[in-house]
C-alpha cells in the first residue's frame, strides 16, 4: 500500500538530513507506528507521505503509483489526517468540522449528512446531542473523537496520525486507543501512526518502525521487537520490563474464558444466597448485575457488616472503574493500580458484565510468556 524507497529529506539551513535513505513498506490494512526520540525524523517521514514535506530525493509509492507525480491537493484529500492538537475549526459546529473534506469534494448534501452521522456514531458521539455543538463545549477526549471522525468521514484507505492521543489524560488516552483499535478492526485502514511512547507503539501497531537520527533502526512486529531488539538503542527504548510490556499484546477477551470466578449476584438476590456467593469468591467480593446483566456495583464481605438488608441491592457499592473486554491486559493493570484494587470488572460496550480479572491472572500470563 505504502512504499518508501531511499527517501531523504534535508531542510534548508540544516547540516544533517532529517531523514536519510529511508526504505520501508506498510502493508494494506496494517497500522505501522513510527517511534523514536524527538528529532529522529518520524513526523517528517509521515508528512512526506501526503507531501506536506516534499522529499529531497527518493521515491514514495501508494498502491504502486508514484505519489510525487500525483496532484498534492487531491492526494491530501484522499488521505485521512489526525494530529495531536486536533485542529478543529472553533467557529464551526461539530457537524461542519466533520464534513470538511466531503464539502471540499463537493459531495451531495444528503450524502454528507448521512456520512457525518455515521462517523459520529462510530466514534461514540451521538449526532443528536453533539452535531450542533462547538468544539469549545467538548472535552479533550471528545474533541479527539471529532478529529478521528473528520479524518475517516470520506472513507480514505490511508490515515496518518501524528501523536493523536498525546494531549489527553492517561485514562482517557487508553479509552481512545481501545475505541480506535475497535474501529480499525471494522474498517481495516492502512495507518501510519507517530508516537514517542513505546508502550503506545506496542499496543497500537501491527508493526513498529524505530527511528534514530533520521534513520530506520528496526522495523518489526511488537512481539519481535520485544523478544529481539536490533541493538542497544532499541533495547533501551523498549526498557527492561519486557514481560510486563507484553501485556499490551493480549486482549482481555483472550483469557476471560479461562478465568474461573464466582458468578455475579443479582440486585434482588436474597441475603442468604448472597453470603454463599461471597464465600465462593476468591476476591472476597461479588459484582452485582441487574436483570439485563448490566453492571450495577460491587459488594464486599465487609459491606455486609456495615448495613442491614434483605437483598443484594441493599449493600451495593459503586465501582470506580471498569474496562471493556477488547482492552489489553495492560489497561486492566493500569486501572487496578489507579484504583488500588487487585481486580477489575470487565464489561462490554453496553456495560453488560462479562467477568473479573485479577492481578493474579495477569501474573500468570507474564509467567507463561517468560
Amino acid at each position: 500500500m505504502i512504499r518508501l524507497e531511499n527517501v531523504t529529506k534535508k531542510f534548508p539551513g540544516m547540516k544533517a538530513p532529517a531523514v536519510k535513505g529511508l526504505n520501508m513498506e506498510v502493508k494494506e490494512g496494517d497500522v505501522c507506528v513510527l517511534v523514536g526520540p524527538s528529532g529522529c525524523g518520524k513526523t517528517t517521514t509521515m508528512k512526506m507521505i501526503n507531501r506536506i514535506h516534499e522529499p529531497t530525493s527518493g521515491a514514495i509509492y501508494i498502491n504502486g503509483e508514484d505519489a510525487l507525480k500525483m496532484n498534492p491537493i487531491k492526494l491530501r484529500l484522499d488521505i485521512g489526517y489526525v494530529i495531536q492538537e486536533i485542529g478543529l475549526f472553533p467557529h464551526m459546529t461539530i457537524e461542519e468540522n466533520v464534513a470538511t473534506v466531503p464539502n471540499e469534494k463537493k459531495w451531495p448534501k444528503d450524502k454528507i449528512s448521512k456520512k457525518v452521522d455515521e462517523m459520529m456514531t462510530l466514534v461514540g458521539l451521538d449526532p443528536k446531542v453533539y452535531r450542533k455543538r462547538y468544539p469549545s463545549a467538548l472535552s479533550g477526549g471528545q474533541r479527539q473523537r471529532v478529529g478521528v471522525a473528520r479524518a475517516m468521514v470520506s472513507d480514505p484507505p490511508i490515515m496518518l496520525m501524528d501523536e493523536p492521543f498525546g494531549a489527553v489524560d492517561p485514562i482517557t488516552r487508553a479509552r481512545l486507543q481501545n475505541e480506535f483499535l475497535r474501529i480499525q478492526e471494522r474498517m481495516g485502514k492502512t495507518i501510519v501512526f507517530v508516537t514517542h511512547d513505546i508502550d503506545e507503539a506496542i499496543k497500537m501497531g501491527d508493526t513498529i518502525a524505530v527511528m534514530r537520527d533520521g534513520c530506520l533502526v528496526q522495523h518489526a512486529t511488537p512481539s519481535d521487537l520485544l523478544s529481539a531488539p536490533a541493538d542497544e538503542f532499541v533495547a533501551s527504548l523498549v526498557g527492561r520490563n519486557r514481560s510486563i510490556k507484553r501485556l499490551h499484546l493480549v486482549r482481555i477477551r483472550e483469557i476471560l474464558q479461562e478465568v474461573d470466578r464466582a458468578k455475579p449476584a443479582t440486585v434482588d438476590m436474597p441475603l442468604d444466597e448472597l453470603k454463599k456467593r461471597l464465600e465462593d469468591s476468591d476476591i472476597r467480593s461479588v459484582m452485582v448485575v441487574d436483570r439485563d446483566n448490566k453492571l450495577k456495583g460491587i459488594i464486599g464481605v465487609d459491606d455486609l457488616k456495615k448495613k442491614t438488608g434483605e437483598v443484594a441491592a441493599d449493600y451495593i457499592q459503586d465501582i470506580t472503574e471498569s474496562v471493556t473486554s477488547d482492552a489489553t491486559l495492560n489497561d486492566a493493570l493500569s486501572v487496578m493500580l489507579e484504583c488500588g484494587e487487585g481486580y477489575v470488572a470487565i464489561v462490554n460496550e453496553d456495560d453488560q458484565y462479562e467477568g473479573t480479572i485479577t492481578l493474579g491472572d495477569l501474573l500468570n500470563v507474564v509467567k507463561e510468556d517468560g
